[in-house]
This record gives C-alpha cells, sequence and structure tokens, in this order.
C-alpha cells in the first residue's frame, strides 16, 4: 500500500498489513498531538472508533510520538506495536503539519503514550476504544503513578535532544564511566559539531568523536533527508528502541533539507556518561543509507572489537542482504501480536507496525 497525500511521498516499510474488512463507511477522527505553549496532551485523549475508520494525529509544536503501549504497562511500548518516532516541530511552526494515520482493524482498545521523557509519567497518553471513562481514566493514573520512579530511570539511560527546525527553540528528549572509553572530566564542556550529509554525501562529518560527560553533539543536517537515530553496536541499522523494547533511545526524526537551502536545522544531544553511543541513518531510499556506511558513534573503544571501524564494517555487511527495492525491512510483527491498527507514515519512522507521514515534505528530499 502507498499513500500519496498532499507533496509528501510515500515510503512503505516492508511488513504487509492484516486486510481490512469492508465496511459501508469509514470515518476520520483528528487528534491533536502537543500543541502551543508546551502542551503536553493528546487532544481529545481518547476516541471510539469502528473498524476501518481511521485516526488521523497531527504533531503540533513539542517534540513528541505515538507510541503503541499496553494497559498494564503505559509508559513502555508494546513489543510489536507501532511508534511514530519523534517528530520535533518548532515553536514558529503555525501550519502544514505533520500527520500520522492510524487504520482501525479491530475494536479492541488500543493504548497510546508519547516517549518523551517524562510525558507519559505527565499523562500523555490517548487511547482508542478504551471501554469506558473510567477504564481510560485507570489507564492515566496509572501513567502518572509511574512518575516516582521516572527520574531514576532517566537518569541511567542519557541524551537530552535540542531541536532548532527553524527558530532556535529548545526540545528535550533523554540516555557512570564505560569500559575503556575516555574518563570523566570535570572541565569546560565542549560542543562537537557533526555535519549530517556533507556536500551531498552519505556520511556523518565527522562519523566518530570523543566527548566527555557534559559536552554537547551538534548534528547541523544537509542537503536530502536524513536522521540520526540511536542504534546499537550488535545491529547497527535497527533502531535501539526497535532491537531493544522498553530501551529509551534518541531518534531526530527525518530532517528534510532542500537543494538550495542556505540555513539549516540542527540537533543537539548532551552527553550525560561514557558509554559508546551508536547511530544511523534510517533513509532507505532510494538505497539504505546505514548499509551504505552512514554510521556514527560517540566514544568508540577504538583498538578494540568495538571500534568505529568495527560497527561500520557491521552496517556495510548488511547491504549484501538489501532489498532489491531499496525499502527498509524492519522487524515485522510476530503471528502472535498483539497489534490490532497499522500507523501509516511518509517515510520510514519507527518499528514494528508499518508507518506512513504525511505532509511537511518528509520523505520527498531523498
Amino acid at each position: 500500500m502507498f499513500s500519496y497525500k498532499t507533496s509528501a511521498f510515500a515510503a512503505l516499510v516492508g511488513i504487509s498489513l492484516a486486510v481490512i474488512p469492508p465496511v459501508v463507511r469509514s470515518a476520520t477522527i483528528d487528534v491533536t498531538v502537543g500543541g502551543p505553549n508546551g502542551t503536553v496532551a493528546y487532544a481529545p485523549e481518547y476516541v471510539n472508533a469502528s473498524i476501518g475508520d481511521v485516526v488521523r494525529f497531527t504533531f503540533e509544536q513539542k517534540n513528541h510520538t505515538v507510541t503503541q503501549s499496553s494497559f498494564a504497562s503505559p509508559c513502555s511500548p508494546l513489543a510489536n506495536g507501532f511508534d511514530s518516532g519523534f517528530v520535533p516541530v518548532a515553536a514558529n511552526v503555525t501550519s502544514d503539519f505533520i500527520t500520522a494515520e492510524l487504520t482501525i482493524e479491530n475494536t479492541d482498545p488500543v493504548w497510546v503514550y508519547c516517549r518523551q521523557t517524562g510525558h507519559c509519567e505527565e499523562g500523555m497518553v490517548f487511547a482508542v476504544n478504551p471501554g469506558s471513562d473510567a477504564k481510560f481514566a485507570a489507564f492515566k493514573d496509572a501513567a502518572m503513578g509511574q512518575n516516582s520512579t521516572s527520574t531514576a530511570s532517566a537518569s541511567i539511560v542519557t541524551v537530552t535532544a535540542t531541536v532548532t527546525v527553524s527558530g532556535g527553540e529548545t526540545i528535550t528528549t533523554t540516555y557512570g564511566s564505560y569500559p575503556g572509553s575516555s574518563a570523566p572530566t570535570a572541565a569546560t564542556s565542549t560542543d562537537h559539531k557533526v555535519i549530517v550529509g556533507d556536500n551531498g554525501t552519505l556520511t556523518y562529518n565527522p562519523a566518530n568523536i570523543t566527548a566527555q560527560i557534559g559536552d554537547t553533539v551538534t548534528f547541523e543536517f544537509h542537503q536530502k533527508n536524513h536522521t540520526v537515530t540511536q542504534s546499537s553496536f550488535t545491529d547497527p541499522c535497527t533502531a535501539l528502541s526497535a532491537s531493544s523494547p522498553g530501551t529509551v533511545s534518541f531518534d531526530s526524526g527525518f530532517m528534510p533539507v532542500a537543494t538550495n537551502a542556505t540555513t539549516f536545522p540542527t540537533v543537539t544531544i548532551q552527553i550525560n556518561d561514557t558509554k559508546p553511543f551508536w547511530a544511523y541513518c534510517r533513509q532507505s531510499t532510494p538505497v539504505s543509507h546505514c548499509e551504505s556506511g552512514m554510521v556514527f558513534s560517540v566514544n568508540a573503544v577504538e583498538n578494540s572489537d568495538s571500534s568505529f571501524e568495527a560497527f561500520q564494517a557491521k552496517a556495510l555487511a548488511l547491504n549484501t542482504t538489501a532489498s532489491a527495492s531499496g525499502s527498509a525491512s524492519l522487524s515485522s510483527p510476530s503471528a502472535t501480536s498483539t497489534s490490532n491498527s497499522a500507523l501509516s507514515i511518509h517515510g520510514i519512522y519507527g518499528a514494528g507496525t508499518v508507518i506512513a507521514i504525511v505532509g511537511a515534505a518528509v520523505g520527498v528530499l531523498l
């Protein structure tokens, strides 16, 4: 299935959808994600939908996700569930918002949260067909009840994302000393600038840096349409959120930049420990950027089996199994998957279910 809406180009993640039973009519139900003045909420918070209906999420200001969870664990991603990935929107953007569409395939409850650090614990959750007001209230209360432990868990993992898409707005996302890596330092922090797609190449420049605790890394996105997506040394071309469900991880989202652009969006992360940080570009059209060697690391342990060169070699080795169509092949839901819907986004966002993103040139500049 390809979906073409406005000027955006649809890229299909290689996962087949269940056949939606025929319906006489379907409805499109609009849900706003975030909004002006730092809104941390979905509006409305829940909806009731029939088979074949489409729930359309419109991403407004800040940097949010639409991530499937479960009633039992409201603030943790559901295995094989859908995930929009982070969609940063600057404060000065007032139109042409990115949208994502969720097609309802049965009437079972669908539980959703925003995986931006602390948002779920602040009550940023959503549901389709929760069953009753009381059931949704219990889901939201359970999410907010995790607030007492959220700070401790977030301090273990580290990353603070500062998204400057077009107007200089700071937007936050969240990752002691790792054996073999640089020792902590109390010196003044340094900002390390990395060019993403330098001169039209499928590279990060530099591709490997050493950073201290408190340092920042600013990614400046140049022409084409790239991401900086956290992965792992073991699985370089798969998002860490997919290979290690439940792990807090970083994803810039797609950053389309026109050929004639003279100003460039940036994303800044803060280094909070010296553990190696592995990342890749998840663009897959017309070829996999990761499998072409577009990977990046912070504090890779050189002169070891876990060096940057070894990480890049793992990514390049995947090229021999790349799809002839150039589509990304992400983790498919298992036969026992509990996901009952397909979230579609133009571009390649998330893993598990098919994702299609609509609007704002995502997936156009390949």
